[in-house]
């Protein structure tokens, strides 16, 4: 089964715009901190800025969030990065001759559309700013100890 880190990532970027915002902001800079590449991160912060959570000018490297971290949420990000904004999917091809096949589509749609609300629900109560808060504890932790 294949993951997605495109959340991951996104908040990663969004984080690290915000902390680093007098340093190094190009697209390698970003891409070695996550340990991609620069046109993946290109393209992710395409799509941030789309969605209205990142200014970015043509020609220059000082991308900048756009509005205070606080005011970012973590469903705000994942509906931005996310192309499929399902968190769960249904195996549509089972055998509807069977009792099991025939029915476990719409038995586990009803089920995974309210762990989607619940989930959405829950991402829209957690900042970036919440977030960024944490990253920069628990470096001053590492820092002291």
């Amino acid at each position: 089964m294949k993951f997605s880190h495109k959340l991951s990532d996104g908040v990663h970027i969004l984080a690290y715009v915000n902390i680093y915002h007098d340093g190094d902001l190009s697209s390698q800079a970003i891409a070695d901190s996550i340990e991609s590449n620069p046109s993946l991160i290109r393209r992710l912060m395409s799509k941030l800025v789309k969605a209205g959570l990142l200014n970015s000018q043509p020609g220059t490297i000082a991308p900048a969030l756009a509005r205070p971290a606080a005011e970012i949420s973590l469903l705000d990000i994942y509906h931005a990065v996310e192309d499929n904004q399902q968190l769960l999917h249904v195996d549509e091809k089972t055998n509807p001759k069977c009792i099991v096949g025939g029915n476990i589509q719409e038995t586990l749609d009803k089920v995974y559309e309210g762990i989607q609300s619940e989930t959405e629900v829950a991402m829209q109560k957690v900042s970036l700013q919440e977030l960024i808060d944490d990253i920069l504890v628990r470096e001053q932790r590492k820092v002291t100890e």
